[in-house]
């Protein structure tokens, strides 16, 4: 089920942005985290939720996005580690906007924090992960070759 808000103002008037409203269990298992903590995370305002006519609360895509890093690890050090179960250590965490499998090749569009990037990868790969739409994905940025000018 799609839930879609209309940001509000300052002003009072609405804005043109509609954004994904989340179920609490869904931003849950998205965070790796448990349905009473995010509960307590909204009633300490830790996170941004929007009630519904109902009184129930939904979670704005954007809040989950600006969380998803964070909650890999319970401390700096827990984080690091996740990270650097790869070699590389540019990794950025987001949400599958589009997966396209053509042939042999598949194209993963990420998004993360208001940008987008983009890979291509093999379909095998992309059908192996089962990347969805909606889905969290770490981008792994990998340079192969780095220049340093001295200034």
């Amino acid at each position: 089920m799609t839930v879609r808000f209309v940001s509000m103002q300052r002003n009072g008037k609405s804005g043109r942005k509609t954004e994904e409203l989340l179920k609490l269990r869904d931003a849950a298992l998205q965070l790796g985290i448990s349905f009473p903590t995010i509960k307590q995370w909204i009633y300490k305002k830790k996170i941004r939720s929007v009630r519904t006519a109902g009184g129930h609360h939904r979670i704005p895509e954007s809040e989950v996005d600006k969380l998803l890093f964070r909650t890999r690890g319970r401390t700096e050090k827990e984080r690091k580690l996740v990270i650097r179960r790869v070699s590389g250590r540019n990794q950025l965490v987001g949400r599958i906007d589009a997966v396209r499998i053509s042939g042999l090749m598949a194209e993963i569009a990420i998004s993360i924090g208001g940008q987008q990037i983009t890979s291509i990868i093999t379909s095998r790969s992309a059908r192996e992960m089962q990347l969805k739409p909606g889905q969290t994905a770490a981008a792994l940025i990998k340079a192969t070759e780095v220049m340093i000018l001295r200034v």
